[in-house]
């Protein structure tokens, strides 16, 4: 009997294996093709692609300090890049994730540098849940406006971030600037700082936080009735809803979670690496999450793994300008080209798909 089991075993463990290598076969190609692309690049404007790769591996998983840097520069990333997935599963374009983000880091700020004489496991939670509450806050307003008024979530979304760059960039530079030229917060209180886990890099738990936030998503979205009704949501509105599911309500749920997510991002950004909100502190986080997304074909497990690809291409990006004189715009090139040719043939497909349903 043992020989039967381990007979039936083996093939269905073989099938599992070979299933998800051709699951990953297509990311594997497009990827190494965009590598591909960007050597002739280099070999036109006069750079050797072998020194110049070597340079940004070396540079992004060199040493611990370049992998420190490389998992810092992902982990910001990788809530981002939630924050779209968990939206798009419902349907819906959350293009302000950097909004939500930037909201979400202010609020947690203000938690940190507001309450005193806290022990640090009540401060660091309370930052972090000042985090959520600021991005689920600024996610709820576009969901209101498309459940309730018919506002396309693109347009409200994308406005809003620009809403909260200038309302954050104010906040900093007058009533909560901190003495100096710099337009900052004082930095937060000790007990709400996110430990730092490779020193001398800026790599904190924050790390930690958005790989958990990552199974937190994929067991909400694929285990529970919730999740079932949101993706049902977004793969056809007329079938769920003749199945009982309200739809508006899952879409304000699914943009409020959204930005949450995105909010929890900007938390551990302020309390794990800056330690106070600085005024364009983010590099544009929210619009690479809306990339690593798509490259992770909006799975949380893919959108990990994409955030540790564009965290490495900018941490690398950095170390081979410096070592080769390739302009820091080549590592750029490398993420748009890796988006073009992962994420256009998905989108197609997805809007060909939506064309046939026809909603």
């Amino acid at each position: 009997m043992s020989g039967k089991g381990t007979d039936k075993t083996g093939p269905a463990l073989g099938e599992e294996l070979i299933s998800g290598i051709k699951g990953v076969l297509p990311e594997v190609i497009a990827i190494s093709v965009a590598f591909l692309v960007g050597a002739v690049i280099l070999l036109i404007t006069g750079y050797s692609p072998l020194s110049a790769y070597w340079s940004l591996f070396m540079g992004a998983f060199g040493d611990k300090f370049g992998i420190g840097q490389t998992l810092t520069q992902a982990t910001p990333i990788i809530f981002t890049g939630l924050a779209f997935t968990f939206a798009f599963r419902s349907g819906l374009f959350n293009i302000g994730t950097e909004g939500q983000f930037l909201v979400g880091a202010f609020f947690a700020a203000l938690a940190g540098i507001s309450f005193k004489n806290l022990p640090f496991f009540i401060h660091i939670p309370l930052a972090l849940l000042a985090g959520i509450v600021g991005g689920c806050l600024w996610g709820l307003i576009p969901a209101v406006l498309k459940a309730k008024l018919g506002a396309h979530e693109v347009i409200t979304t994308m406005m809003l971030s620009y809403v909260a760059l200038y309302v954050t960039g104010y906040m900093v530079n007058y009533p909560f600037k901190a003495p100096g030229w710099v337009a900052q917060t004082v930095v937060i209180e000790s007990s709400a700082e996110l430990p730092r886990i490779l020193p001398p890099t800026q790599l904190s738990v924050s790390l930690f936080i958005g790989l958990l936030c990552a199974w937190v998503v994929y067991y909400l979205l694929w285990k529970t009735t919730i999740g079932y009704e949101i993706r049902a949501v977004g793969f056809n509105p007329p079938a769920a809803e003749s199945g009982g599911i309200s739809i508006s309500t899952r879409m304000i749920l699914a943009l409020v979670i959204s930005g949450g997510i995105a909010g929890l991002g900007g938390a551990g950004e302020v309390l794990g690496v800056h330690r106070r909100f600085i005024e364009g502190f983010s590099p544009g986080y929210g619009w690479d999450g809306i990339a690593v997304a798509l490259v992770g074909r909006l799975h949380p497990v893919g959108v990990a793994l994409a955030s540790i690809l564009f965290g490495a291409l900018r941490a690398g990006g950095m170390v081979m300008t410096r070592a080769t004189g390739v302009p820091l715009d080549i590592a750029i090139m490398l993420q748009a080209l890796i988006i073009l040719f992962i994420a256009a043939p998905m989108l197609v497909k997805r809007y060909l798909m939506r064309g046939r349903l026809g909603w």
